[in-house]
């Protein structure tokens, strides 16, 4: 409980005991001005550490609401550490607060880099080494939180010392000009730093402007309350800071190649970003398998591709599939497995990232491996999000065929959502069959059935199946670093779907084209094999606002 207490006379000093005023090379007004735009720009330059650990701990590790929940919890409990520990430091306010921004600089400006090498040349070699990202992740927040912290205690003390005011205007000032910092920084990041520089040079930036900014407020406008000494260390420190962040950011592309190659191997032929995710892909030439990761995660390898896209295709074709939908499969090969079908009249491919499209169509591997699918006038692309899309469908479709990432990942969990297959239902024709990706069975058999529940909680029957003989072992779904690639899933697990008992026959089209590597008898063992996973305690279906794929 505060205890009452009467206003301090106009003019006393503070209770905290301010010394006397800073010896200021402005005049107090204008002093008073650069240290609130001090504190604009490291309260943006603070976010932009904040979101940057949050958006690469997601990329790398996975499951962002877990990561963004990390990152967040710690930093505000270090901010609170950090500004109690700050109270040793008032008396030498100015001296503090210059070691603390050119500390936070170098930490801040090079956490990107330190979490990306970690993860990529540590990321496999198992045992408490498959969860070094997460360690650093937890030490990065703790550290930028506790010089986060320090900040606001020492700047109360400086602004202060210029000139003496109520507590309550002088922390409304301080605050105005945090907040409208952290506003700018927050809209920065995504907007800016993000799509223009990429996470590494962005964050090198950020923590070059943070000690230019810190290093130029003490030793311009407060170098009068430091030692000849301590201006010399103040300098020489931001010096090395800023030659460490400089050098860092003309080696970013070197190193962020030679990290790509020890993540993905030797064989990286593409490395783009574009307005959704990075998109790699390796091989495909001289006899070598084409890979395609997406955010880091193998959504298609040449090696095992054709089982996993005859498997969710070739069941849901058994009937009439004159018109399709795919939601997903931007890489074409669903498409290309529809496309074998004579009599099919017209493909509808959902798509949210354009740029994966575009190299299905133009990269000369892997629009041979989708048999040029694009290039087929029945084949017609929407670039949106497959949810949103749904909801406003011109028509309804024989067949529509969910060819989404994993349901762990948090990005696709509204696409695994009742809402979700509600509105696929509402486009499915009468004898419609939904075609769904749900994910490995053997590894995750709760987060499959739980899809199965959503599916028929939206009023459509199921008829459950697996396949077996995956051939990668690299990581897939929600979880990129956790038991390493020893643990990643070696099956597919995929949901039949339709209103109507006979749209869930699981069988292949009598007169189908041949196939490769799935067969009746096959397909019959693949739903047995499923049938004997089943979970049926505890599974809700999963909604928008109660998610229920985390193991």
């Amino acid at each position: 409980m505060i205890e009452p207490h009467a206003p301090a006379p106009p003019g006393a000093p503070p209770p905290w005991g301010v010394q006397g005023q800073a010896r200021l090379p402005v005049r107090p007004g204008i002093g008073r001005f650069l240290v609130l735009a001090g504190v604009f720009v490291c309260a943006a330059c603070g976010l932009v550490y904040e979101l940057e650990l949050v958006a690469l701990a997601s990329y790398l590790i996975g499951d962002s609401v877990t990561q963004a929940s990390v990152v967040l919890s710690v930093m505000v409990f270090a901010m609170g550490i950090g500004s109690l520990a700050a109270k040793r430091l008032r008396p030498r306010a100015a001296a503090g607060f210059g070691a603390i921004e050119a500390a936070l600089a170098l930490v801040g400006g090079c956490s990107a880099m330190a979490l990306y090498a970690v993860f990529a040349w540590t990321g496999d070699w198992g045992g408490p080494w498959a969860n070094g990202s997460r360690y650093l992740l937890v030490a990065f927040s703790l550290t930028i939180g506790l010089l986060i912290g320090a900040e606001v205690p020492l700047l109360m003390e400086l602004i202060q010392r210029i000139r003496r005011q109520d507590p309550g205007g002088a922390v409304a000032d301080l605050f105005a000009a945090d907040y409208v910092g952290a506003l700018v920084g927050g809209l920065a990041f995504p907007f800016l730093l993000l799509p223009l520089l990429g996470q590494l040079t962005g964050a090198l930036l950020t923590g070059t402007v943070n000690a230019v900014a810190g290093g130029a407020l003490v030793l311009g406008l407060f170098r009068g309350d430091l030692t000849r000494r301590a201006r010399w260390v103040l300098l020489i420190a931001n010096l090395v800071v800023l030659g460490l962040l400089a050098s860092a950011a003309v080696l970013v592309d070197d190193f962020e190649r030679a990290a790509r190659h020890a993540v993905y191997g030797m064989d990286v032929r593409v490395a783009l970003q574009t307005d959704v995710q990075e998109v790699v892909l390796t091989g495909g030439t001289h006899g070598r398998p084409l890979h395609l990761f997406l955010d880091g995660r193998l959504r298609v390898s040449g090696r095992d591709e054709d089982r996993y896209h005859e498997a969710l295709v070739h069941p849901a074709m058994n009937g009439p599939h004159a018109r399709v939908l795919i939601l997903g499969g931007g890489d074409g090969l669903a498409a290309r497995e529809v496309l074998r079908y004579p009599g099919v009249r017209s493909v509808d491919v959902v798509e949210l990232d354009a740029g994966v499209v575009r190299l299905a169509r133009r990269d000369p591997a892997l629009s041979a491996l989708n048999g040029h699918a694009y290039d087929d006038p029945r084949v017609h692309v929407m670039t949106s999000d497959a949810f949103h899309w749904l909801r406003s469908a011109p028509s309804t479709y024989d067949v529509v065929i969910s060819d989404l990432p994993d349901p762990g990942i948090t990005d696709s969990t509204k696409l695994y959502s009742q809402e979700f297959y509600g509105l696929a239902h509402r486009v499915l024709a009468p004898d419609g069959r939904l075609a769904v990706h749900a994910g490995p069975v053997a590894s995750r058999p709760r987060v499959f059935w739980t899809v199965d529940r959503t599916i028929r909680a939206a009023g459509l029957l199921t008829a459950p199946y697996r396949v077996g003989g995956r051939d990668s072992g690299f990581a897939a779904g929600p979880d990129r670093t956790a038991g390493g690639t020893s643990k990643a899933p070696r099956d597919w697990g995929f949901i039949l779907a339709s209103a109507s008992r006979t749209g869930v026959r699981l069988s292949l089209a009598p007169h189908g084209p041949r196939l490769r590597t799935l067969t009746r008898a096959g397909l019959a063992a693949d739903a047995r094999a499923a049938s004997r996973t089943r979970v049926t305690a505890g599974l809700p279906p999963s909604t928008l606002v109660h998610p229920r794929y985390a193991d």
